[in-house]
């Protein structure tokens, strides 16, 4: 067949595997390639088995896999043989040297930005996927110009706005698509090339251009503002505890004013995934390289909420649970760090389990999705921790169970069946408000949600 334009994906993760599959579901006029260092994972995504859990990605990528949807090994080939280049490798944050802990590490970007100036053979238009800094465009732009080689190369910013469990519904009917770009001709044209890709199926309004810088940018605050307010809420939830007031009646009214909307407004355990806090984090460096300490210092505050949110959760358990939690069997329903993923990153449910071990509590983790990520996550950690999927099997013989992920299946549960094969007193911790509350209380549990009084027998 004759494709009328080949585009590549280098990085076949969470953001590229997804995207190149709604890519070429929606547009059979192209080929599709994605290419990974790690063979591996080619072989998921060549297989019956993809390597990521997301409702609705199975059967795209079997409805285009062969067709015009290819996953391979061979990034050089493929690179001297493409148009564009989308880059979606993994920044995560610097463990190391200046800017730890909060900067991005680039180490995986810039070798991409190499290879690709390595082996390209014609112009390319590359297209930064992965999330960056700001400003970092104009390095690729520098390394890509290095050569002298006479090839030109274009590149734009497009980040993704993708939600894990939710992510082929954001790529089939997005909100927006941004396209940042050089105001030159030739990043215009670049520009266009890329908004024709999208306009196979994104309505021409909800597609946004902007200077390539602005829309860097736009990636890190649209996530910062979205963990802000969840770590607003999360901070009036402790105040609900002491004052007896009720987080959910709170933000039903709150969430009712159409300025502030009723979206991220559920308090919980804290949040969690491979984007809001290194993306804040990365606001703050960048604000703290500029000079703009009071504003690093603001946006700081919401990475400082989430983290006290979970702290105040293990403290809420030993507190209830007579003040010590040293041999008693405690069952996590749920580790993903959300509902309908396997994705474990940044989990609060990787904090509490720690925190648990500390106190010398035995560990029993349950989930749909996420046991295999969350044998890796507490790998060579000491205590006793059992990976069970059954939750009824996982609850028996636990003094608590911790509701760590919002999973569909857990308020569906015979929660007397599991009151029965508990140690008694039996307590609920619902670090996610979805169990019914006083249907367990009367079964006999001892509940403890978040921002709401605790239902308790003593």
């Amino acid at each position: 067949m004759t494709f009328k334009k080949k585009m590549l994906c280098i990085g076949a993760g969470y953001v590229g595997g997804p995207t190149m599959a709604m890519i070429a579901h929606k547009c059979p006029q192209y080929k599709v390639t994605v290419v990974d260092i790690n063979p591996k994972r080619i072989a998921q995504w060549n297989s019956g088995e993809l390597p990521i859990y997301e409702p609705g990605l199975d059967e795209i990528v079997k409805a285009t896999r062969g067709v015009n949807l290819f996953f391979s090994t061979e990034i050089e080939k493929e690179i001297r043989e493409c148009h564009i280049i989308f880059v979606s490798v993994n920044t995560p944050t610097k463990t190391f040297g200046a800017g730890a802990g909060m900067a991005a590490d680039l180490q995986y970007w810039e070798k991409t930005a190499r290879q690709i100036l390595r082996n390209a053979e014609s112009d390319k238009i590359i297209v930064e996927k992965s999330t960056l800094p700001v400003k970092t465009a104009l390095a690729m732009e520098r390394i890509l110009t290095s050569g002298n080689n006479n090839i030109h190369f274009d590149v734009l910013s497009n980040p993704e706005f993708l939600a894990e469990g939710t992510a082929i519904k954001d790529l089939k009917d997005p909100d927006r698509v941004l396209i940042g770009s050089r105001r030159s001709p030739e990043g215009l044209r670049a520009r266009d090339e890329l908004v024709e890709i999208y306009a196979n199926w994104v309505p021409s309004d909800r597609i946004l251009t902007s200077n390539i810088w602005s829309c860097e940018l736009s990636k890190l605050v649209s996530n910062a503002f979205l963990a802000q307010k969840i770590s607003s809420i999360n901070a009036i939830s402790a105040l609900c505890e002491k004052a007896d007031a009720d987080v959910t009646e709170v933000s039903r009214a709150v969430g009712m004013d159409n300025r502030l909307g009723s979206r991220f407004l559920n308090a919980s355990v804290g949040f969690g995934g491979s984007c809001f806090k290194k993306d804040i984090l990365n606001l703050v460096y960048l604000c703290q390289y500029y000079g703009l300490n009071e504003v690093a210092d603001y946006w700081k505050a919401v990475v400082s909420i989430n983290d006290y949110q979970k702290e105040r959760f293990v403290l809420n358990m030993m507190n209830a649970m007579f003040n010590t939690l040293a041999g008693k069997r405690i069952c996590l329903f749920g580790f993903a760090f959300k509902a309908n993923t396997g994705d474990t990153r940044e989990s609060p449910a990787i904090f509490i389990s720690k925190r648990l071990l500390e106190e010398r509590a035995q560990l029993i983790i349950t989930d749909p999705k996420a046991l295999d990520n969350a044998k890796f996550d507490l790998e060579g950690l000491e205590g006793a921790i059992s990976y069970i999927e059954d939750p009824y099997e996982a609850a028996t013989g636990c003094d608590a169970i911790a509701v760590m992920t919002e999973w569909d299946v857990y308020p569906k549960l015979d929660f007397k069946k599991i009151y029965d094969s508990m140690t008694k007193p039996a307590f609920v911790f619902d670090g996610r408000n979805i169990l019914p509350h006083k249907r367990l209380f009367e079964t006999g549990f001892n509940v403890f949600p978040v921002g709401k009084p605790p239902m308790t027998h003593f």
